[in-house]
């Protein structure tokens, strides 16, 4: 039977690591990534899982050995945040480009500088072209849940693709939530043996294959970075589907964004992680009446734009919430960005709304919020990007 825990979001990623067993983890301590990691080493030490856990000097080893493991056919998992994630920039790639279905938990913190070790999304905001998918979960229970999902996305035969769970820094990774774990041979049953197929795996003596090679001006690199789009594409169903294995299994049904209030709403806003709990709660209060309603997305690569684009399109307004910065001259977030690009080429355009909001760690106040509630509310005065809680 399912039990109830009260931990913080970092033992409850450890807690879904212990369950998957990986063979191998590979990682290096970061904060707040760190607490993972030690969580999971001490399940390794006592015995708990099997895993060969390498303590290796850096993150771009960590990802180099975890590439290598999952090459030989392993099945790997690993954690990392911030400048970790940025050190393992070139790994990334390689990973994605060898189709190795690595899972990884990023714990969100900004990129220095100025140095800064609390929340924003700069850092997996940085990594959405490397090719891995990335999920994004609002509380420590949706980090669990992801994490087992996350494994079998990433193994699917239709997929091979590594995966990113993303989970806020601090709000979520160091604070104590309410979290069901599944008994342990149900998330056993649900993720499954791990066989690689022929061809992805180095220490097959009847399938003799090369990885890694080089390909050069006359061989096969468009065609492997066209088929890792291809892959993307497929992946979109397989999140789905997944999604609604685990929802008969655990009670809690996963889609590529989850809503509310969005039902005869004018306004739609559109947010990733802790904030969504925050801006709910403000919904909930009524004051705003039936007017706005929230989409939490959950899935932002593969970008889920046709869809995104059929429902978006519905509404009046539509306002993005976004805790990174592109840094490229206007038009505030990456999300927004995103969103914009979607809804460009659909004949009824949502008037667009990107409110920019706690970089490095600053908090998302209720009165935060309700400044933008009634700024969409009025819908006067409105600027295409606005600041939220920025020091005058």
């Amino acid at each position: 039977m399912p039990k109830v825990l009260a931990i913080v979001g970092t033992d409850a990623a450890a807690e879904a690591m212990r369950q998957v067993n990986p063979d191998v983890v590979a990682a290096y301590p970061i904060t707040p990534q760190t607490a993972i990691v030690e969580k999971f080493a001490e399940y390794v030490a006592d015995g708990a899982v099997d895993t060969e856990m390498i303590n290796v000097e850096s993150e771009h080893s960590a990802m180099s050995a975890c590439i290598g493991a999952a090459a030989a056919g392993a099945r790997v998992m690993t954690a990392t945040s911030a400048q970790g994630l940025a050190l393992m920039w070139e790994e990334l790639y390689i990973a994605s480009g060898l189709r190795l279905p690595i899972v990884m938990t990023n714990v969100n913190r900004a990129l220095s500088a100025p140095i800064n070790i609390h929340c924003d999304h700069s850092d997996s905001m940085g990594a959405r072209d490397s090719g891995w998918i990335q999920l994004y979960s609002e509380s420590a229970q949706e980090l669990y849940d992801n994490l087992l999902q996350a494994v079998r996305i990433a193994e699917h035969p239709e997929v091979r693709l590594p995966v990113m769970v993303c989970v806020d820094g601090f709000i979520i990774s160091h604070a104590i939530d309410r979290v069901e774990i599944l008994d342990d041979s149900q998330a056993k049953d649900f993720v499954g043996e791990y066989t690689p197929p022929r061809g992805y795996n180095l220490l097959d003596p009847e399938w003799p294959v090369s990885i890694g090679m080089f390909d050069g001006l006359y061989g096969y690199y468009y065609e492997a970075k066209r088929g890792q789009e291809e892959a993307m594409a497929k992946a979109l169903g397989v999140i789905r589907e997944v999604g609604k294995e685990y929802g008969r299994l655990a009670g809690r049904n996963y889609d590529l964004w989850e809503e509310y209030g969005l039902e005869g709403a004018e306004v739609c806003i559109v947010a990733l992680n802790s904030a969504c709990g925050t801006i709910r709660s403000r919904l909930k209060s009524g004051e705003y009446g039936s007017q706005i309603g929230l989409l939490k997305l959950r899935v932002f690569r593969p970008w889920p734009g046709k869809e995104l684009a059929e429902r978006l399109s519905q509404f009046k307004v539509v306002a993005v919430f976004d805790r990174a910065l592109t840094l490229a001259g206007g038009w505030g977030g990456p999300l927004c960005r995103e969103i914009a690009a979607t809804l460009y080429s659909q004949p009824q355009r949502p008037q667009l709304v990107n409110y920019v909001y706690g970089l490095g760690g600053r908090d998302l106040t209720l009165e935060m919020v309700d400044t933008a509630l009634k700024e969409l509310v009025s819908g006067v005065g409105m600027e295409p990007v606005r600041y939220l809680g920025l020091h005058a």
